[in-house]
């Protein structure tokens, strides 16, 4: 029994650590999105600027539900691709990285 609690609180551990170890959404949205979007999320880098991007701190991309920009960010839109192997926890926490851009 002894045993089996030591290895629930080591496996717990681990699980913790791997957590932990994910990347905050400014991390994921520099390396997934800001090379069209730009850091501020406007849009003024020379892809965006080509593909016509929206600024994400616009009101109509901040009047979008929570669920809408979790569905685009996860499904796309031409030009932006899928991301299908994203987790729902990393698709939220870009969502709430977005709406953050406009309070800056």
């Amino acid at each position: 029994m002894k045993r089996m609690t030591l290895l629930s609180i080591g496996l717990g551990l681990i699980a913790m650590g791997l957590v932990a170890a994910a990347p905050p959404a400014a991390d994921t949205f520099k390396a997934r999105c800001a090379g069209c979007h730009g850091p501020d999320g406007s849009g003024q880098t020379a892809m965006g600027k080509a593909m016509k991007i929206r600024d994400l701190r616009s009101p109509e991309v901040q009047a979008a539900s929570d669920a809408d920009l979790e569905a685009l960010i996860a499904n796309g839109k031409k030009p932006m691709p899928a991301n299908p192997n994203m987790d729902a926890a990393t698709i939220h926490a870009l969502v709430e990285h977005i709406r953050s851009l406009a309070k800056k």
